[in-house]
This record gives C-alpha cells, structure tokens and sequence, in this order.
C-alpha cells in the first residue's frame, strides 16, 4: 500500500467513527491522514525503519494499525467497524449538508442505506414525516445527490476531451499562456475520465484563476483559491486547474499526469540515485540542489531514461523499456492516411457519399473505404445483392470524377451470421476492395462457439478486417466471450487486420488488446465507423487508443501508401 492508500483507510475510519456518534477519535484520524498524504517519502519505507511516530498525529494505537496496513493489505480494525455500520451510509456522507447524526436519522426512521435509496425518498417526499426535515431540505438532499452521481460517474475520451480541449482554448485567449495542459487520466487517453485536470505554469495565477471560474459553461464554483481552483460544468462533469512556477513546469507534469503506478516507480528509481522526486522538481537528496524540473523531457533524462509519451505512462514496462532505449516511436496523426469505416445514406449513415468523399479530401486523406452494413442487418438498412452493385457502380464513377484525388474504395461491412459464414456470396464480395466483417448479433453464445464464429469468418479468405472485435459498448454492453489469442494466431495467419474501432462508445480493440494483437504479429486498422462526415474527426480517438497500445507506424494498416496498401487488402485494384 502507498500514501494514499493508507490515507483512504484513515479517511474512511473517520467517517464509520462518525456515523458511531464517537466523539475525537475522527478528527485524530482524518489528520494522520492528511498528514500521510502529505508526505513526500514512502510509508513503506517509514514503516520498516520503526518512523512512523514521527508523522504528526500518529501515535502509538495509530501506528499499530498502519504496520498491519502496509505489512498485510488489511485491517481488522476496519473490516470490524465495517460490520457494525450498513456500508452504504459511508457513501451518504459525501452527500453534501448530510453528516453523520443526519445519516444515522434517515437510516433508523425509514431504513435508507444507499445513495439510491435516499434519492427515492425524496423524491418521493417521504422524508417530510422526520423532525427537522422539510421540502427545502429535501430539494438541499436531491441537489447534493445529483453532484454525488455526477462525480461518480465515468465520461467518456470522446466527450471529456472536446471539453477540456475547449476550456484550454478559452483560457488561452483570456491571457497570454505559454505552459498549459490537460493533465491526469485525460492527458494520458483513457477511454473514460473521472474529472478533467488543466494543469498551468504561470509565476503570476491570479488571473488565471478569475478567468478559469468565470467561462460562461461553469454551472457551480466549487472551490476557488490563489494556485487551485474546481468547478462543476453545466453537463455535470468537474474540472480542476492548478497553477504552478514555470521552473517546476515539467516536474508538475509528470506528477499530476500520471498515472500514480508510473510516478511511484520513477520516484523509487530516485531515491535508488540519491535524488528526490516531487512535484516541485528533482532534487538531490543530501544537498537539496535542484536538478531537473522546467521540463518533462530534463526530468526524465535526469534519471537515465528516454522521454515516454503520456499514453504509455500506466507502469506496464515503459519505464524499463525507456532505460534501455526500446520505447516503441508511436504512431502519429499525420502518419494516417485515409478511414477503412465509414457509412453512408446508403445504410444508416446520414451523409452521402460525395459528402463523405469531400470531407476526406479536406483531411488530406489519401483513400476512405465506403463500407456500409449487408442485408442481414435490416434495423440499419443493409444493402442488398443488388443495392450493393449500384452502390459499386456510384462509388467508381465518384473515384473517376474526383480525377484520382482520392481513392475511393467500394467497401461493405458485412455480418458474420451465427455459424461463421458472411452475409454475402462470394459472387459479390469479389467486386468489393475492402470487406470488413463484424459481428451484430449473438452476443450471448459461448466463448467456444463465438471463438469459432470468428476464426471461420477469418479463415474464409474474404474479409480484410474484422471490426469491433470485442464487440463492447463501454459502459453499455460488455464484450463478449471469445479467446482472443486464437483469433490473432487466425489472423496473424490469414493476413487479416484487427480493427480499431475509433467511435468513443466502442474503442475496440481496447488499448490492452492492441498490444496483445501486436505482439501476436498482426496488424491493426484504425477506422471511425463514422454515420456522418463529422464523425471522421473521431479518428483521433483510435489514435489514442492505438498508442497507448504501444502501435508504431508499421502496425497500423492506414498508415500505408495506397500502392502498398492495395496489395494487402481483398479486392485492391491497380
């Protein structure tokens, strides 16, 4: 266990103390914790060397319990007030105006124990037959529910960042700012985010902050200081901005990017070189001279390593590769060439093709693949035999009159019916350039027969991609079941790529399966699945999700050249 971890323990000691009606014994908690928060060396190591009465606030009982804690991963103390207290009543503190006497009322007159519970209370007015509790209360209750849910919530890359990226545009334009950032989990690409972070290098923050809390989507100003401010955005998600010295710019980076895992390590390997890592700077140990800090990349080569991206920073070899030099050269924007998914008016996409073409010429796109559904998937309005022969024919006379602007290619995403066979005959799918197939249905069968279903479709010899290979909908419908490695050693074999899938509701493959498919030998295809011109900007998402999937230029087929890539893919015509 870390700082933090034993900090949460005392935290939530405190509040189960509170919710007991024990008098002191919280507030002597919730300050060791503080304290152990605070702290800038690890608790592990005051721990083995006998230090930990010299936190202030820890005593002899206290100290007990955090060699349990750190020795253990557990605390007896802790599972045994767990069981005296209904486990949901800690999260209805967090309510704001609900406090420990109010919390213990509304469990022992109507039995509530769960945020949810109190939110049906109220709403449903029942708490008005309590003492003390009126309608104003009860709308007080329902507001602070609200935020409670709000900041439980997960938002997803695709919403977070245009936010974020918005807000950082604002700020930018109401003062001159050379250092700003978005931070956290955000900055490194997660697929969901809790909170956004904005992170500033300004000598002089005042500023900055009035202008932080006054951008006019700011619905709440939860917190507002002179280097640290929080607000709530009108669609509920909050955002913190923290200003530091610009000679600690990059320090401050690495720190308040993340992720907690990759920071714990680099400061172990610190304090293995005498030096001391925070985010103020690098320091050494014995002297306190400064040696690193105004920038990521000086602190980074401070401790013999090579700069790592954001995106890889979750401690999963990144660290040891940056020490000996193999960190992978990630792809870029500016690598990809054109989109291998995209729907139109055809299907149930809403633009036209001349709309989605002129678009991808705006991008600079080499090719895009027109790749609407097959006839199976009638919900979506999937072509037909003979639809999809006039499609081909609009989509050849579009190439021609582009004047070889763009290579438009005739594509189709077809559906993988049940026993693994594809939605077209053979007779069809040879007129197309680019066969995607994807499963739509079915998600439920075994991990066995989903497993075959897949490795048939691939082994068929006529699809270029499988799509959305998990086929999730993060935090809607879980993946379904399939062994993924034999489906790579199928594709690895048959030359067929692995999709990324770049809609920020999927981001399939996931960034953990990416680099188990690259590390398979196969390669990956970033496409947008777009319903709408707009929706080919979500490609940068897929990018994302390819780096922090460790993919390189060479991994990702729509990096290639049309020349090199027409020979890859099913039907590609000179």
């Amino acid at each position: 266990m870390d700082n933090e971890d034993v900090a949460t323990v005392l935290f939530e000691i405190a509040d189960l103390l509170d919710l007991q009606g024990v008098a002191f014994k919280p507030n002597a908690y919730r300050r060791a914790a503080r304290n152990i928060n605070a702290l800038e060396e690890d608790i592990n190591k005051i721990a083995a060397e006998g230090r930990l009465r010299d936190i202030p606030g820890v005593g002899e009982a206290m100290t007990k319990k955090i060699e349990e804690l750190v020795a253990t991963g557990k605390l007896d103390y802790l599972a045994q007030l767990r069981s005296e207290v209904p486990p949901g009543l800690v999260e209805i503190l967090k309510i704001p105006d609900v406090g420990p006497k109010t919390a213990m009322v509304l469990y022992k007159e109507l039995g509530i124990s769960t945020v949810d519970g109190l939110k049906e209370a109220a709403l449903n007015h029942k708490l008005h037959g309590i003492k003390g509790f009126g309608e104003k209360t009860e709308e007080r209750i329902l507001q602070g529910v609200r935020i409670v849910e709000s900041k439980g919530g997960r938002t997803l890359l695709g919403l977070a960042l245009p936010i974020a990226e918005s807000y950082v545009e604002y700020l930018k334009v109401s003062r001159p700012l050379d250092m700003i950032s978005v931070a956290g989990s955000l900055r490194r690409g997660k697929e969901t985010v809790g909170d956004i972070d904005i992170l500033v290098g300004d000598d002089n923050p005042a500023g900055i902050m009035d202008s932080f809390v006054s951008y006019q989507e700011v619905d709440e100003i939860l917190m507002k200081g002179p280097t640290k401010s929080s607000v709530r955005l009108k669609d509920g998600i909050q955002v913190d901005i923290r200003a530091v010295d610009t000679k600690s710019w990059g320090a401050a980076l690495c720190y308040f990017t993340g992720s907690k895992e990759h920071n714990v390590t680099m400061r172990a390997m610190g304090v293995s070189m005498g030096l001391k890592l925070n985010e103020y700077g690098l320091f050494t140990r014995d002297s306190g001279k400064k040696v690193a800090g105004e920038t990521e990349e000086d602190v980074y080569r401070a401790l013999g390593l090579s700069y790592v991206e954001p995106e890889l920073r979750e401690n999963s070899g990144e660290l040891e590769a940056a020490k000996e030099g193999r960190l992978p050269a990630l792809v870029r924007d500016d690598q990809i060439l054109g989109d291998l998914h995209v729907h139109t008016d055809w299907s149930d996409g809403v633009d036209k093709i001349d709309e989605v073409v002129s678009e991808a010429v705006n991008r600079g796109y080499e090719y895009v693949a027109i790749t609407d559904h097959s006839q199976s998937l009638r919900i979506a309005n999937g072509l037909s035999a003979d639809r999809l022969r006039s499609q081909i024919d609009s989509i050849r006379k579009k190439e021609d009159s582009e004047g070889r602007k763009i290579r438009v290619l005739a594509g189709s995403e077809v559906d993988i019916k049940a026993d693994g066979s594809l939605d077209f005959p053979n007779s069809v799918l040879k007129d197309l350039d680019l066969v995607i197939g994807s499963v739509h249905s079915g998600f439920k069968r075994s991990k066995a027969e989903t497993t075959a279903r897949l490795v048939k479709a691939i082994e068929s010899g006529r699809i270029d991609i499988l799509g959305h290979p998990t086929g999730r909908l993060i935090g809607q419908r879980n993946p379904y079941e399939v062994d993924l490695d034999k489906v790579f050693d199928a594709a690895r074999s048959a030359g067929v790529c692995m999709e990324i899938n770049s809609h920020p509701d999927r981001l399939d493959l996931s960034d953990i399966h990416c680099r188990k498919a690259k590390d398979a030998g196969v390669m990956m295809a970033i496409g947008t699945d777009a319903h709408r011109t707009e929706h080919l900007s979500y490609i940068k998402y897929g990018i994302i999700t390819a780096r922090r999937g460790w993919l390189e230029r060479k991994d990702v087929m729509n990096t290639l050249r049309w020349k090199e890539l027409s020979k890859r893919i099913h039907g590609g015509r000179p």
